[in-house]
């Protein structure tokens, strides 16, 4: 990988411990990694990127994201609902989603969110429709070259069950837990800079079950990977949590 030289960037916000900012700030960036920041750096054979007229700054980290949303924005029966009511209008329309899709959704907004300034993003993928997999949305951060933390959600509590989550978009728990380990294995980088690294992450309390809860947990653990979930979205959240468990969200949490 070439050297590269960020050069001559009106103001480098290098948020280090002082803060610093540096008028005609200059990054020297070695394989992948910054080496240093400063004024007037020798190019050493770099490729070099004049940034005149530019502020520079780290990228940003985006720690909590549904890529596969990107295609149902501004659905007008979802416009004006709360949580439970938007997705009780948009889980038939993922519903018909396969692996393309998936693919093609993440792919745009990761896309936009590189042109944003967003060098690292995660995602939370909590529905597998018509065959789809974590690996289809891991494809597509790879394509656009963002550096990507995707973790791989669940459901396993549908309407008939008293989950919030049609049945047809809930999973076996056993075969959850299963395909949590299959991506790991195959995915999770635990090396410095990794471009990938995978987490695990239960939905809700409203669409999974608290034993599915704990085995997560226990996975995530064993596996020294990160666990994710959903707690408290709004008012709804917490009525839900109160009225089924007898508890708040986080409460519930901490059993």
């Amino acid at each position: 990988m070439a050297d590269i030289l960020i050069k001559g960037a009106d103001t480098l916000v290098t948020m280090d411990d002082a803060r610093r900012e540096i008028t005609g700030g200059d990054i020297r960036i070695s394989g992948g990694v910054i080496a240093e920041v400063g004024q007037n750096l020798p190019a050493n054979g770099a490729e070099v990127v004049h940034a005149k007229g530019c502020v520079v700054t780290p990228g940003l980290v985006n720690t909590h994201h549904h890529l596969y949303q990107t295609l149902t924005r501004a659905v007008p029966g979802g416009q004006d609902a709360l949580l439970f009511g938007w997705l009780q209008v948009l889980y038939p329309v993922w519903a018909g989603f396969g692996p393309e899709e998936m693919r093609i959704s993440a792919m745009i907004g990761l896309s936009e969110l590189a042109l944003s300034g967003c060098t690292l993003s995660s995602d939370h993928l909590y529905l597998f429709p018509n065959g789809s997999r974590l690996d289809d949305t891991i494809e597509a951060a790879h394509e656009v070259g963002l550096r990507f933390h995707p973790t791989r959600g669940a459901m396993s509590i549908g309407e008939s069950d008293g989950g919030l989550p049609p049945d047809s978009l809930v999973e076996d728990e056993a075969a959850i837990l299963e395909d949590c380990i299959r991506v790991v294995d195959r995915f999770h980088d635990a090396s410095d800079g990794a471009m990938v690294r995978v987490g695990i992450a239960p939905c809700s309390p409203f669409s999974v079950s608290r034993d599915l809860m704990r085995d997560a947990a226990l996975l995530a653990r064993d596996k020294g990977v990160m666990l994710h979930t959903h707690l408290a979205e709004n008012d709804e959240d917490i009525a839900y949590s109160l009225e089924k468990f007898g508890c708040r969200p986080g409460q519930y949490a901490e059993d």
